[in-house]
């Protein structure tokens, strides 16, 4: 592992180090392409692998059998010559495919002939009353604590929302020792008659024996309710209270802890920024990239892998960086691409690893309550701004997300909209009587991480650019 790149500029760099990122990065590098991988976390995973090189769990059933699959694309990327960088922001990517990134407080510039985005995803907003008090997290936030450092809930837990990633993180907590007090399921009841359709993909598929033995796991040791269609929390100054409805019922329970979640959608901002053509997926309800068959963006040279080309899983990740990469191949050298798997053969496993999955997509649709909030709510964690702050901010001319900025400074925080976006996409298509893809989203623009006056003046400089801001 480094900590500066060797080299001014690369065949491929990828950016992110998930499964994607780690597929396609030993996949270039097995090429004898020159590749470099950068990643901001402390070593690699990304999410869904995250700690698979230094996590304190060391008993494999506690995380699953899909978690150690990290291990080998780990040894893989290590066993291939390309250079890997951790604790690496990239905060600019642009068309010519100049890549501007922050290594220990110093910003540096590298060159790419192809460039492979593998951001991932975030986690969907989730805007209920409450979400902001301390004692209210992301579920996978503690399923970082987790893998990281064995970390687990011992007081008063309540899970909410809905999802293959809530399923999962109970039945890690469980067989860590951690205490869960209530599952508040909130799938739609609809949603199971709109996914019958799909089901019998599903049934075949690797997702459903797994996703039916997970379920069951966690329904023998927690109480679990369906069908809620209220959530807020409430407290002063720190969590105190659940309340949901769910039948016609209401109910409060005290909880020290409430983790939400309600799915994943792809990690834009950094492609956004770079001018990436991106479409509002309807029935994932979130921006994804416009692509072409190997992953290619509409941007010359950029092509993105995981995640964050769409919601497909793990292992059609892998699969995804594994194309982008040989993709990349093909273009810079041509005669190296006949050793590597052919892309048939890729296409094909790809497939595979999506069957199922608009069954899942179908099935954990979020319901519009939980997606568009109103009143007091805050919709804008950065800036404070409540859904009717936005409603307001509309009525007096606000037509889209860039113009709320600036009536309300929306997604101008550290965030830089990734808490917020899609809040405020689908809260004005409302308002507006529009939809997400005519409202729009943020433009995003460089830097699109947080960044210090002192990383972006380490940048080097020549001396034309020291003499272009001297004063003659």
């Amino acid at each position: 592992m480094t900590v500066a790149p060797k080299r001014e500029a690369y065949d491929v760099v990828v950016i992110g180090a998930g499964p994607a990122g780690l597929a396609a990065a030993a996949t270039s590098a097995d090429a004898g392409l020159s590749t470099l991988l950068l990643d901001e976390n402390i070593g690699p995973g990304g999410q869904v692998f995250r700690a698979i090189s230094s996590t304190p769990v060391t008993e494999r059933n506690q995380l699953g059998a899909d978690y150690w699959v990290g291990a080998d694309l780990v040894q893989a990327l290590r066993a291939s010559n390309a250079e890997v960088i951790h604790r690496a922001t990239v905060w600019s990517l642009d068309r010519n495919l100049e890549i501007a990134v922050s290594i220990g407080g110093a910003s540096a510039f590298v060159k790419a002939k192809r460039v492979i985005l593998a951001t991932g995803a975030l986690e969907r907003p989730f805007p209920i009353p409450g979400w902001t008090l301390p004692g209210v997290m992301t579920a996978g936030a503690a399923q970082t604590m987790l893998k990281s450092s064995a970390l687990v809930p011992d007081g008063r837990t309540v899970i909410a929302g809905q999802g293959p990633l809530l399923w999962l993180l109970a039945a890690q907590i469980l067989r860590l020792g951690g205490r869960i007090d209530r599952i508040l399921d909130t799938t739609e009841r609809g949603n199971y008659f709109a996914a019958l359709p799909h089901a019998f993909a599903f049934l075949t598929s690797p997702y459903f024996t797994k996703g039916l033995s997970m379920m069951r796991e966690v329904k023998a040791k927690v109480q679990v309710v369906s069908g809620v269609t209220e959530l807020s929390a409430s407290g002063d100054g720190q969590l105190a209270n659940v309340s949901y409805g769910a039948g016609g019922k209401r109910e409060a329970i005290p909880a020290d802890l409430l983790l939400l979640h309600q799915g994943v959608v792809p990690n834009v901002n950094l492609a956004m920024s770079a001018g990436i053509e991106h479409r509002w997926d309807d029935l994932q309800l979130c921006w994804s990239p416009v692509l072409d068959a190997s992953g290619n963006s509409s941007v010359a040279g950029i092509a993105i892998a995981g995640d964050g080309a769409g919601i497909g899983g793990a292992n059609a990740a892998v699969v995804r960086g594994r194309i982008a990469a040989r993709a990349a191949v093909e273009a810079l050298a041509p005669a190296v691409a006949t050793k590597l798997a052919p892309m048939a053969t890729l296409r094909a496993d790809l497939a595979k690893a999506e069957r199922g999955r608009v069954f899942l997509d179908t099935l954990f649709r979020p319901a519009r309550q939980f997606r568009i909030p109103s009143g007091d709510t805050i919709v804008c964690r950065c800036e404070e701004v409540t859904a009717k702050d936005v409603l307001d901010a509309v009525a007096i001319g606000a037509t889209g997300p860039n113009q709320l900025k600036a009536y309300r400074r929306t997604g101008m925080g550290p965030c830089q909209g990734r808490l917020c976006g899609l809040t405020v996409t689908e809260l004005m298509a409302q308002a507006r009587g529009k939809t997400a893809q005519e409202i729009g989203y943020y433009r995003l623009r460089a830097p699109v991480k947080p960044i210090t006056l002192a990383e972006l003046a380490a940048v080097p400089k020549s001396e034309a650019d020291v003499k272009a801001v001297v004063r003659g």
